[in-house]
């Protein structure tokens, strides 16, 4: 029988998913715009906000249960997130480069920002590939 174990690291990365999934619920109600959804580099508004902001609300939710419950889907949804991360980054910086939307954010948030933003997705991704023998 396999072990079925998360570990600590994973088990801190899924809890800070399911924040970012609570989180991705509550753009679409949030009153300051530098809190809407960034979909592939754009920030959303309006009725695309309130659309897109909830189904990745619900993708990281199901992710994240995939990972406490170490199944098998959870592979490919966090090779999919983290993907999807990194794709975002650099193209919402290069949307908005010299523009007041980056200037908006301090660099002590806009340095460590991509590190974590990355190594949470990134990291879990690659913590459920190591014990994709694990996974049910």
């Amino acid at each position: 029988m396999p072990n079925r174990s998360r570990g600590a690291a994973l088990t801190i990365l899924a809890m800070l998913l399911a924040l970012m999934s609570i989180s991705n619920f509550h753009k679409p109600f949030a009153h300051h715009p530098g809190e809407a959804f960034v979909f592939f580099g754009t920030r959303l508004s309006g009725s695309a906000n309130m659309i897109v902001a909830p189904i990745f609300g619900i993708i990281l939710a199901v992710y994240v249960y995939g990972i406490f419950a170490m199944r098998k889907f959870a592979l490919p949804l966090g090779i999919f997130y983290a993907a999807y991360v990194i794709v975002n980054m650099p193209l919402f910086i290069l949307r908005y480069r010299g523009t007041a939307v980056l200037q908006e954010h301090s660099w002590a948030y806009l340095v460590p920002y991509p590190f974590v933003a990355i190594g949470v997705s990134s990291g879990a991704a690659w913590l459920l590939y190591r014990r994709k023998a694990n996974l049910a």
